[in-house]
């Protein structure tokens, strides 16, 4: 029975061969993939200090810089229209005119009495040096020459009022009225906008009051032009906070050198509030639980979770104030297959990534 039980070396050696032989001719993916059974590809970011921009957004609305509805000043037919819709002025040009037959009319008569009566008074002037006419009649022509001028003033004001000039350099809006037409004081004729420039109104917390400034640069953008941004300034900072709303509102000056912004748009406001060297990681990387923030940060191919603390966000992006160090590397992809503890395999390399 004890022989019976006992092996032969020679056998055991033959069998260590036989599994050396079968091991070296197994096929080389199978090798690797059980070598890599339990590893989990990553792609990490290495966090270091940056600078981060800390902004304030806000939502306002597009005004011209100078706005206008143009009426009439005097009831009467139009003339004469010499303007069309959307057309650029300039300060000052004539783009209606009303009747003014009987005006000028009336101006021409003052004109002639005017020279009559100048005339009158140099002869009685030159009368006057002689001793051939009396000093009231020489008064009383002056008092004469002075009246009619003071009527063609009158007359003339009355002409200016029937025409309608752009009071300000600008784009008109459309047409209200038809040559021929009877039009009286308040009926509109046209707009007229500034849109060299706009304003945009806008209201922040009144806890970012501190951070804002006169001449301090904003960026607007709008759903018309998203890939387009307009720069401007705050023009105007008001003077009370809503007690309502605990908000403050703010005027800023956007160039509009293209006349794309018009007004009523909404614009998107932002507004840098200061600019940080801080720890930035992408928001990628956090896992939230309950109220609290984790990351995972690989060490020698394996992944540890860590609690951090976030302070302020922008899209894509936050700001790390505590948990983490310089120069550690936190997953971003893949964040949701691991766990404490896991092994992982980092994809990615470059600058700013594991």
């Amino acid at each position: 029975m004890s022989r019976a039980l006992k092996i032969s070396p020679l056998l055991i050696a033959a069998l260590a061969f036989i599994v050396l032989v079968g091991y070296l001719y197994l096929p080389k993916d199978e090798v690797q993939n059980k070598q890599q059974a339990g590893v989990t590809p990553v792609t990490t970011h290495r966090i270091a200090e940056e600078e981060f921009a800390v902004i304030i957004e806000a939502l306002g609305t597009a005004k011209a810089n100078e706005s206008v509805f143009l009426t009439a000043q005097t009831t009467d037919t139009v003339q004469s229209i010499d303007f069309t819709d959307g057309q650029l002025v300039k300060q000052g040009q004539l783009l209606l005119q009303l009747n003014n037959e009987e005006e000028l009319a009336r101006l021409r008569a003052l004109d002639i009495n005017l020279q009559e009566a100048q005339r009158q008074l140099v002869r009685l002037t030159n009368l006057a040096k002689e001793s051939a006419t009396s000093e009231q009649l020489l008064d009383e022509q002056q008092a004469k020459v002075k009246a009619t001028k003071a009527q063609m003033d009158i007359a003339k004001s009355q002409l200016n009022e029937l025409e309608l000039r752009a009071p300000f350099a600008g784009i008109l809006g459309i047409r209200q009225v038809s040559l021929g037409a009877l039009v009286k004081p308040g009926d509109v004729i046209t707009t007229l906008d500034d849109l060299s420039t706009v304003k945009v109104d806008f209201n922040i917390s009144e806890s970012h009051l501190p951070s804002v400034a006169l001449d301090q640069a904003v960026r607007a953008t709008s759903v018309a032009y998203p890939d387009e941004t307009f720069v401007g300034t705050i023009s105007s900072i008001a003077s009370r906070v809503d007690p309502n709303t605990r908000s403050i509102q703010i005027r800023a000056t956007v160039t509009n050198p293209d006349l794309k912004l018009r007004p009523g748009m909404l614009l998107q406001i932002n507004l840098q509030k200061q600019l940080l060297s801080t720890l930035v990681l992408p928001e990628s990387a956090l896992v939230p639980v309950d109220d609290k923030q984790f990351v995972f940060v690989v060490e020698q191919d394996t992944v540890l979770r860590k609690e951090v603390k976030v302070g302020y966000r922008k899209p894509g992006f936050a700001q790390i104030l505590s948990g983490l160090q310089s120069g550690e590397q936190v997953v971003v992809e893949g964040t949701l297959r691991v766990r404490e503890g896991s092994k992982v395999k980092v994809l990615n390399s470059g600058q700013g990534q594991g």
